[in-house]
């Protein structure tokens, strides 16, 4: 029999989900028992998932549809309490990244799944990656510096009611550029230094606009054997970078999984990524399969998550430091594309470089 599978959170990035819940459908691999969500959501041509009841209240579908598994993509300030729902519904969960907000919510989280022996995989699909694996299998040594330069306009802030914001109702939200667009390469990074354990945090973080959290995000780790991991990555720059993770000679640009080993002149192309749905339900199968983003391999994560949230509000980049995009939207901060990558190369953070914006 399929497994009987559901949504939280279906539109915005839920659509990502349904077009792989009817995928999976059509090649029976699954079968689709309700999606949910708070606002009505219009079917798309390439996950119509017809017939699929639609709910707007969670408890009811999970109550009604007996789901062996549900995936949640809401915002991050719910995802505990839906866990939990889920759970005590006697279903296992893929919930988007980040998981939570704190290492308190962590180890709630974590309790929850060892007490109900449920199966919980976070949403990292960069974890799936064919070339991690491969960069990864090499164990290069030394440093790592990621970057990442990317452009959203100022309507990238009005797509949702906690879009930009640091808090919703109270709970920490924090929609920044490392959270949440550039999570992923943090995410990668340390499981490329795995074990990684962090002895310092250190953390600039900058807004180009009118936004509670950052827009661009500057972070230093430095592991308990001195092993640094130095992140740099903007949504405010008019030059992109696609994403860069550099250690020991190796560069992997991990949205296109594309990889450049020691001694290799060109980059090449690393296909094959494993879904997190299709690896959570084969796990389920046969638990000698491994879950590619189990809560555990993430705390680092969250131990940097907490470090954020806990952190000031970003400093304001003044406007003489800011040009408009040539395409209309907003600004863009000038320069900020060597910044980034100033800063992942040399492991020294903006305010130590003497950008002049910093603080």
């Amino acid at each position: 029999m399929s497994t009987r599978v559901a949504l939280i959170g279906a539109g915005g990035h839920g659509l990502w989900h349904r077009k792989v819940l009817q995928r999976l459908w059509d090649d029976g691999r699954i079968n689709v028992v309700g999606i949910c969500d708070r606002q009505p959501v219009e079917p798309h041509p390439d996950a119509p998932l017809d017939g699929v009841p639609f709910f707007t209240d969670h408890g009811e579908m999970l109550a009604t549809t007996w789901p062996d598994v549900v995936v949640v993509c809401t915002p991050p300030h719910t995802h505990l309490a839906l866990a939990l729902d889920v759970f005590a519904a006697g279903a296992d969960l893929l919930l988007e990244k980040p998981p939570v907000m704190s290492l308190a919510e962590h180890e709630r989280l974590q309790a929850a799944v060892t007490a109900g022996n449920r199966v919980l995989q976070i949403g990292f699909q960069a974890l799936g990656s064919a070339a991690l694996a491969k960069l990864s299998a090499a164990d290069p040594a030394g440093d790592i510096g990621v970057s990442g330069a990317w452009w959203r306009p100022d309507t990238y802030y009005r797509r949702a009611p906690w879009a930009g914001r640091r808090t919703v109702d109270g709970r920490p939200v924090l929609d920044g550029a490392l959270v949440n667009p550039f999570a992923h390469a943090l995410m990668q990074s340390l499981v490329i230094a795995a074990p990684f354990h962090p002895a310092t945090i250190e953390l600039e973080r900058y807004r180009s606009r009118d936004i509670e959290t950052d827009d661009s995000t500057f972070l230093r780790l430095t592991g308990v054997d001195g092993r640094r991991i130095t992140i740099a990555v903007t949504l405010a720059s008019q030059v992109f970078i696609a994403g860069e993770i550099e250690v020991g000679g190796a560069v992997l640009e991990y949205p296109t999984d594309r990889l450049r080993l020691p001694g290799e002149a060109d980059f090449t192309h690393v296909a094959g990524r494993t879904g997190l749905l299709e690896n959570l339900i084969e796990h389920r199968d046969d638990p000698t399969v491994r879950l590619l983003a189990p809560l555990e391999r993430t705390a680092g994560f969250t131990t940097v998550v907490e470090a954020i949230v806990t952190a000031p509000a970003p400093v304001t980049i003044p406007a003489a430091f800011l040009e408009p995009h040539p395409d209309g939207g907003g600004s863009v901060v000038t320069g900020i594309d060597d910044v980034v990558r100033d800063v992942a190369r040399s492991g020294r953070l903006p305010s130590e470089l003497g950008v002049p914006w910093t603080a």
